[in-house]
């Protein structure tokens, strides 16, 4: 394993403390600030929106540039945001400091993505991604609860000060670790946004937008369900979301292998699998057995999509696979919007605590179908949406080669 991608990885486990570390610390931090529940919630949700603008807007300003020094800049940006969160002395400050750091998840997830896939073979570009994604996922499972143990001990703040040693740390590391990686071929942001044209990669993001609309949908309101519907008592939540973060650790790597030998296919059976997975909680959710194993596969299967949901729409963007990996990162948090808006929409219809998974069955569904159309349509006509972009207006009208075959 190349050793860049431990400084990815630490990166990504960073980004993802900052990102979930907060939950548990708002009553803390809305007392302290003196504000509202309510508005303490901006501190997420205002977050979760900067990140889907900055990996479209600041993936796209950077892609002209040498992918390392990016990686560090927007680890300058990480450490500088969570620097302001850990001394804000109000509130606005607070939530600044959020903005800023969120700015920078998107691009460097999004730009992460394509230096991990150039650092191995063709064949193992899917696993590197989620090496680099196990990060994140290690931050669900043991960071947020740290963190806000952490923070419950010394402070909230103490949590954003270990935030931004992490981040220290991952510079250096990325500094130190990662070679140099040259920036897209075209060089031109009107390029890397021409990508969006394509079908294939709106139906792309179409996928992951379902895709974890349906996970997210069903998660957001899963302690609801496990108290209300299923009996367990509300102490055994923490450990219960603790057996769907392992679960997401373990599918992540399993979806990464799987992906590098057949990504679409790979695809095609987990996302079916997570609608039924899902379908069979929605069954079964009243026994705590049954619970139990479906909090873990809800996690395995539903995170298992992520290293192939995001080489898919790298592939099909062919010369400009840093755009289009940034918006793959924002079609994700995208569907964590809307999914977590749907499941709250059927609850508050008088539908119960079971109708999320529903939802999620759903939208599992239609990211399936989805996909199959897009596989479909690509089989039919493989070059349609795989031709490079010209490099720049002077050779607009001269087509680039198409992109390789996927690899099974």
């Amino acid at each position: 394993m190349p050793s860049g991608l431990i400084a990815l990885a630490l990166g990504g486990f960073g980004i993802g403390l900052t990102e979930f570390g907060i939950v548990g610390l708002l009553p803390e931090i809305a007392t302290d600030f003196a504000v509202t529940e309510s508005a303490a919630g901006y501190l997420v949700s205002g977050y979760a929106l900067s990140v889907a603008v900055g990996a479209i807007f600041l993936t796209g300003a950077v892609s002209r540039f040498e992918r390392k020094r990016v990686l560090v800049s927007l680890m300058v940006l990480f450490i500088l945001g969570n620097l302001i969160s850990a001394i804000a002395p109000t509130y606005e400050i607070m939530l600044l400091g959020r903005i800023v750091a969120a700015l920078c998840h998107g691009a460097f997830f999004g730009v992460g993505a394509v230096v991990a896939a150039d650092m191995v073979a063709e064949n193992r570009k899917a696993g590197a991604i989620s090496l680099m994604f196990a990060g994140l996922t290690i931050a669900n499972v043991v960071g947020v609860p740290l963190g806000t143990f952490l923070g419950q001990e010394l402070g909230w703040r103490s949590t954003f000060w270990a935030i931004t040693a992490i981040g220290v740390v991952t510079l250096v590391g990325i500094q130190l670790l990662v070679g140099s990686s040259p920036a897209a071929p075209s060089g031109s942001l009107r390029s890397e946004v021409r990508v969006f044209r394509r079908p294939q990669v709106l139906m792309s993001a179409l996928v992951s937008i379902l895709a974890f609309g349906s996970v997210v949908g069903a998660y957001t309101y899963i302690a609801f369900t496990l108290t209300d519907v299923t009996g367990f008592a509300v102490s055994a939540v923490p450990w219960l979301l603790l057996l769907f973060g392992v679960g997401t650790f373990i599918g992540n790597l399993v979806g990464g292998r799987a992906a590098d030998r057949a990504m679409d296919k790979s695809l095609l059976v987990i996302l079916g699998l997570l609608a039924v997975v899902l379908a069979v909680f929605g069954l079964t959710a009243s026994n705590m057995w049954a619970a139990l194993v479906a909090m873990f596969l809800l996690g395995a299967v539903g995170f298992a999509t992520a290293p192939g949901l995001q080489l898919r729409i790298m592939q099909v963007a062919g010369d400009a696979p840093t755009m289009a990996s940034g918006a793959n990162v924002a079609a994700l948090n995208v569907g964590n919007a809307f999914g977590a808006w749907l499941g709250g929409m059927a609850i508050a219809a008088g539908f119960g605590f079971v109708s999320p998974l529903w939802v999620g069955a759903g939208l599992a569904l239609a990211a399936a179908l989805v996909l199959a159309t897009a596989i479909a349509t690509k089989a039919k006509d493989p070059a349609s949406d795989l031709t490079s972009a010209p490099a720049d207006a002077a050779t607009e009208t001269a087509p680039a080669e198409p992109v390789a075959a996927e690899r099974a």
